[in-house]
């Protein structure tokens, strides 16, 4: 099959191989998906740069989608030919999706509903599943999101986008921070109803300006590196939650009386290491999203998996709006 590989960690010109590996075969309570996308996301390009490497070839990237080619004992042949989205394709294991074929446990991949194309499909893995994740402890946290006010830092972002959506559906005032003109369109479009440019405006300021002085009921977060400087400075209503699923700053220093004498709960999660229960809820809410056709899918650009290499360029660039995707044809 072909596929993109590194054996050694660095820049993606460097490092990246594109040729002929061998098709796996499904084994006992596997399926093979040939994978017609691969989403490639910001930790799939964090992870080649840095990630120690312990296999001969690291095929990158979790998500994708595709069609159950062969199926191994125990699954049933009826899932032969039935379109599918994969999640977690390269966690703790060598081969992703960023190949014609792939093997996993059959609960990897999920059934993708008829009218939902094979690019939306690739980022149900890790954005998809991460912004649900996100909303649903956010609703657990600070009770049914109907009517409170919810901040979502990087509305704009693959994650953060869904995220919006999704609090927008559950009936909250959605906030969102952006860093341009048109990251806050895009926003927008997702339901944020007030925007507020974080390089140029001072977060808590104008948070504080939009809740009467009150602060956010919830922050949704992927950098809590600077987050906690937005707690600190009253952004967040006493009793309220942070749920956080990222952070740019491993060390972070915490000022650590505004979160006690604010009785804050903070949730943090990796979405590769969910639960069983709580990866089983994700992936059933937001299927049936998926078939009532509540989200928008933003595909920021596509490449062939020959240019795989300019895909992660463009991810690091970080100046894409939408997902990065993937054909294999």
């Amino acid at each position: 099959m072909k596929a993109v590989w590194y054996s050694q960690t660095g820049e993606a010109r460097d490092v990246l191989v594109f040729g002929e590996l061998p098709t796996p075969e499904p084994k006992a309570g596997e399926v093979r998906v040939k994978l017609h996308t691969s989403g490639v996301n910001p930790s799939d390009v964090k992870s080649r740069k840095a990630r120690p490497v312990q296999d001969p070839e690291i095929i990158p990237h979790s998500d994708g989608a595709g069609v159950i080619d062969a199926v191994g004992n125990g699954v049933s042949p009826a899932r032969v030919g039935q379109r599918v989205w994969v999640w977690n394709g390269q966690w703790q294991r060598p081969w992703g999706t960023a190949c014609e074929f792939i093997t996993v446990p059959e609960a990897q991949a999920v059934r993708l509903p008829d009218h939902i194309d094979d690019a939306a499909g690739a980022c149900m893995g890790i954005p998809g599943l991460t912004a649900m994740q996100a909303v649903l402890l956010a609703g657990d946290l600070t009770g049914d999101l109907n009517g409170k006010t919810v901040l979502v830092t990087g509305a704009s972002s693959a994650v953060g986008h869904y995220i919006a959506q999704m609090a927008t559906l559950a009936g909250a005032h959605v906030i969102g921070t952006v860093g341009s003109q048109a990251k806050a369109q895009h926003a927008k479009e997702a339901g944020v109803r007030d925007v507020i440019f974080y390089k140029t405006e001072s977060v808590p300021q104008r948070i504080q300006a939009l809740t009467q002085g009150r602060g956010v009921d919830c922050i949704i977060d992927m950098d809590f590196s600077t987050t906690t400087d937005y707690i600190a400075q009253g952004a967040l209503k006493a009793h309220g939650s942070v749920v956080c699923y990222g952070s740019n700053n491993a060390v972070i220093p915490v000022t650590f009386r505004p979160l006690l004498w604010g009785s804050f709960n903070l949730k943090f999660f990796l979405v590769y290491d969910l639960l069983p229960k709580d990866r089983e809820r994700c992936i059933a809410r937001l299927n049936d999203m998926l078939e009532r056709q509540q989200l928008r899918h933003t595909i920021g650009q596509r490449f062939s998996l020959a240019q795989t290499v300019q895909a992660h360029e463009c991810v690091e660039a970080g100046q894409t709006i939408g997902q990065i995707v993937i054909d294999m044809a």
